[in-house]
């Protein structure tokens, strides 16, 4: 692995996490985010290997995203059930008033609604969901607030955890540099997206800070799903 990258730069910030940053350029970050994650994210192949078998089961299920920002993997995943003939009610969580004020101003999708909250919030308030996600929002938090994350997930999640995030490769940081400059103009993808591969985790690096009972998981060639079933459930893909 290429030199700067063989160690996780923990300490480097993103344009994206300062408060006084460019609101126009936050926005439109935002907004394309949608295209970001279909191209990189493997929320579809999420959806199909571990998310739709739990549908199958039933005719609905509740799932919270933490750390939603403009929302857009809960529309795309709450779009995609209902055209399996299946009803996804989702919690779109962020503490961030940019973000939550950007995915409330986004077309509406049926089943899904945003709160402004930390999941600790949610977890204090009694609420549960069958399924609990987040994206991309690992290697934003510190050790300590990764650590409250993972166990607040194990408490609002009722069959499934999925927490998508960065794997950290040269090949990565490389093809990303090269090929996703142009949505970088106006706004901050480009260079908060190089700023994350190297943020990022590698599987061994996520599994050594684990807690008991959970998994690290390929996610194609660019990711890693940190995964927890609750009461041992067996693997839906």
């Amino acid at each position: 692995m290429t030199a700067f990258l063989r160690e996780r730069a923990a300490g480097l910030l993103e344009e994206m996490d300062r408060p006084d940053c460019d609101p126009a350029r936050l926005r439109n970050s935002y907004a394309r985010f949608s295209l970001v994650n279909r191209l990189v994210a493997g929320w579809g192949r999420s959806y199909r290997r571990r998310v739709k078998p739990l549908l199958a089961g039933g005719r609905s299920l509740t799932m919270l995203d933490i750390g939603c920002g403009g929302g857009d993997v809960l529309r795309r995943l709450a779009r995609a059930s209902a055209r399996d003939g299946f009803r996804l009610e989702a919690t779109g969580a962020d503490p961030d008033a940019r973000a939550h004020a950007f995915a409330q101003s986004r077309k509406a999708v049926r089943g899904v609604r945003y709160r402004r909250a930390f999941s600790s919030e949610l977890l204090d308030n009694g609420e549960r969901f069958d399924v609990v996600i987040s994206n991309h929002v690992l290697h934003h938090l510190g050790g300590e607030e990764l650590q409250a994350v993972l166990a607040d997930s194990e408490q609002l999640a009722r069959r499934l955890v999925l927490h998508n995030d960065l794997r950290r490769s040269a090949l990565a940081y490389v093809l990303f540099l090269l090929f996703f400059w142009p949505l970088g103009i106006g706004s901050y993808i480009h260079t908060d997206g190089l700023a994350s591969i190297r943020r990022s985790y590698t599987a061994r690096e996520l599994r050594a800070i684990a807690p008991p009972g959970w998994q690290v998981e390929r996610n194609g060639p660019w990711h890693l799903l940190l995964v927890y079933r609750p009461n041992g459930g067996r693997r839906s893909d």
